[in-house]
């Protein structure tokens, strides 16, 4: 079962920072996930919110700000926002990097970076996930490569996830843990997709997620799991 680190090591660091991704190395994560949006001169961004506000001291819309600018404002006080390119050396194929497609326009950029590091930097397609809770931006990517594996979101109806899964070949299926029972667990991988719930925190839960034999799980602790 893959121990994957939600926003990195969440629940140890500030999320979605270097320093969180490394808590996640360190603790031996199979992987880690975090979200992308854009920033106004076309850098990709990992920050989950469309705006600063609530994880740094600055306000406004990421992609109202460049690069340079969005630089300027500090996480916790202390940790830059980081940018995909920085995440992707940071690991260095140490583990699957799981992308959460946030802001528009952030599809054929994730793919164009997965594929740079591919071509250039000895990665391979196993290395990536790219998911989302807009299908519209999964078809945009399976569209664009279909190598790239993609995970389909879903915090409300499994059965449409799995239509859509289906329709566009999806890898996985990651749900709300909430909506998961032994029974469309084992509905779901017998249809071929791997089940990687999100968000799974509480030790009673854990246990009975792991009892249910999903293919990974998503976590703030990855060394609960």
């Amino acid at each position: 079962m893959l121990k994957i680190a939600h926003r990195g090591a969440k629940g140890y660091e500030s999320e979605n920072t270097l320093k969180s991704f490394q808590k996640a190395l360190d603790l031996n994560a199979d992987g880690i996930e975090l979200d992308v949006h854009l920033s106004s001169d076309g850098h990709i961004i990992v920050i989950h919110d469309e705006t600063i506000d609530r994880t740094t001291n600055g306000k406004g819309l990421v992609n109202s700000f460049s690069l340079a600018e969005l630089k300027t404002f500090l996480i916790d006080g202390e940790y830059q926002i980081p940018t995909l390119n920085e995440v992707f050396d940071l690991v260095n194929k140490k583990c699957l990097i799981n992308i959460e497609l946030k802001g528009l326009g952030t599809a054929d950029k994730v793919v164009a970076l997965i594929e740079e590091y591919i071509a250039d930097k000895n990665w391979n397609y196993g290395h990536f996930i790219v998911s989302s809770f807009e299908w519209n931006m999964l078809q945009e990517t399976s569209n664009l490569n279909s190598n790239i594996a993609i995970g389909v979101l879903t915090e409300e109806d499994i059965d449409k996830a799995l239509a859509f899964a289906e329709l566009i070949q999806a890898e996985a299926i990651n749900p709300d843990y909430q909506l998961l029972n032994a029974e469309n667990v084992k509905q779901i991988q017998e249809k071929g997709f791997l089940v990687l719930p999100w968000t799974v925190d509480k030790e009673e839960d854990i246990q009975r997620i792991k009892s249910y034999n999903v293919d990974g799980i998503i976590s703030d602790f990855p060394d609960k799991l």
